[in-house]
């Protein structure tokens, strides 16, 4: 047991109670929020290593011995996952330097992002399900300051029903949570797992299972409860829409993960079945969205229910290879989509319009952000040898070995639709005749271009790399693919 792996949660919790006593002064928000997240990227690091050295980690909170008390745990898919999110957090804050507005930064923006940093390291982090409840909402907290914040007419529309979704999800959620309880008599993730093992999954498991995949699909986005998703993530600037397209959909579907691969895996025939139903049909949905809309944000924010499909996908399949190659996408999809965001912010900046119809020729006068973009584009697509194409080989790899062909199949052909899609947002925004937009000369767009240009360079780097970062992928994956590691982690001699 070590206190370690409470510190990126800490961090940027002490650093948001810090920031509000200087809501008024910007500057010194701005590097106090920007040291801190640097520093939050090193320790988590450190964390990962650590994992990786000496196995899972744990933190029995006041020394009450799991299953009694609250736990914190580090396997390796967690640490992956507190590293990803504490990268992004600091390109999302270097980004607003220059995009979100000083009006917004007066008004608590940095210590909300602080706050809804902690919820989902926080959520990454707990091996209590009640406590997941709790870290759920922290970050959903934090989320409705940040999608509000600025009060434009199309925020304060998104926000009620962003809001309304997400406490009939959190009332769900607790009901599910007394559900489950109710059965085992425990709320530790790992003691859960041993209870449903003696027990076996009856039909009133096999509800509460399903009772889950709603709670979570709800707020990761999986049809048919992607509904709220598209408006809610259209209606905030670039760096909030940047955080909740990396961080806040990917909780739920971490959420699926651990739950489908720690709990509910005794009638795999009926609950992994459906939830590779619900996955298919994600993947097809968001496909049609991506290719329908002209509008750049409305593409991108289709193309991360694709990728929820696709990570899912091979969660149902549940072979240790899919097992592997949905936790590679999930970092791959966190990494790409945040850039993607951060890239399209600068277009809207320069143009002053999301309307694709309306942009054009924009690589004469920005080669660098062009041609930027364009990396970014085969990266998402999964051109090889980019760190989409590692991901979606072995979840395929594991739908082909499991017989799931169609959906095998529907994974590879979103590949070609994807690339489609974005490159429609490079052929005709960045190509074709230049225009004068007004204001475009008031955009920093050199200093706006480094944090896209940090997460893109990452994100070529892991999949030229995989075969570096593939044994840590291997570790996470084999911890999910055999519960027994996780449990004797966190029970130990109990």
């Amino acid at each position: 047991m070590i206190n370690f792996l409470i510190l990126p949660l800490l961090i940027p919790f002490l650093t948001g109670i810090l920031l509000i006593f200087f809501a008024k002064n910007v500057v010194i928000q701005r590097w106090i929020a920007a040291i801190s997240a640097l520093f939050n990227v090193f320790i988590a690091f450190m964390l990962v290593q650590k994992v990786r050295n000496n196995g899972i980690q744990t933190l029995d909170v006041s020394s009450w011995q799991a299953p009694f008390g609250i736990t914190l745990v580090s396997d390796m898919l967690s640490a992956l996952l507190v590293l990803t999110t504490t990268i992004i957090a600091f390109t999302s804050i270097i980004y607003s330097f220059r995009s979100i507005g000083i009006e917004r930064e007066k008004y608590f923006y940095y210590p909300a992002l602080n706050f809804l940093i902690v919820g989902v390291i926080g959520a990454f982090t707990t091996g209590d399900i009640f406590n997941l409840f709790v870290f759920f909402e922290v970050l959903l907290m934090a989320s409705y300051v940040l999608l509000v914040l600025g009060g434009t007419k199309i925020q304060l529309r998104e926000s009620i029903k962003y809001i309304l979704v997400n406490v009939i999800s959190s009332a769900l959620f607790v009901i599910a949570v007394a559900y489950l309880y109710s059965v085992v008599g425990t709320l530790n993730m790992a003691h859960i797992s041993v209870r449903l093992s003696e027990l076996g999954q009856s039909g009133l498991i096999t509800v509460i299972a399903v009772l889950f995949l709603i709670v979570f699909g709800l707020k990761g986005g999986i049809f048919p409860l992607y509904f709220w998703l598209p408006g809610s993530y259209y209606a905030p600037p670039a760096p909030v829409m940047a955080l909740f397209g990396a961080l806040l959909t990917k909780v739920g579907v971490y959420a699926i993960m651990r739950t489908y691969t720690l709990f509910f895996i005794h009638d795999t025939g009926y609950t992994h079945q459906l939830l590779m139903i619900l996955t298919i049909i994600t993947i097809i949905v968001g496909v049609i969205g991506a290719l329908a809309f002209s509008d750049i944000k409305k593409v991108i924010i289709y193309n991360i229910i694709i990728a929820i499909g696709v990570i899912l996908f091979g969660v149902s399949v549940m072979t240790p290879d899919s097992i592997a190659g949905s936790i590679f996408y999930l970092i791959h999809d966190m990494i790409i989509k945040a850039g993607l965001f951060l890239i399209i912010g600068i277009m809207i900046a320069i143009t002053g319009t999301s309307d694709l119809r309306k942009i054009s020729g924009l690589i004469k006068r920005y080669p660098g952000l062009g041609w930027t973009f364009f990396l970014a584009a085969l990266v998402l697509a999964g051109i090889p040898p980019f760190s989409g194409f590692v991901g979606k080989v072995l979840i395929v790899k594991g739908g082909f070995e499991s017989e799931h062909f169609w959906g095998a199949g529907i994974v590879l052909a979103s590949s070609l639709l994807v690339l489609f899609s974005i490159m429609k947002i490079f052929i005709n925004g960045f190509w074709g005749t230049p225009q004068d937009y007004k204001g475009e000369d008031k955009v920093p767009v050199r200093k706006l271009l480094i944090a896209p240009v940090i997460l893109i360079t990452i994100s070529v780097l892991y999949g030229a790399g995989s075969e570096f970062v593939f044994p840590y992928i291997s570790q996470a994956a084999e911890t999910l693919a055999n519960p027994s590691i996780y449990i004797e982690a966190v029970l130990k001699e109990w």
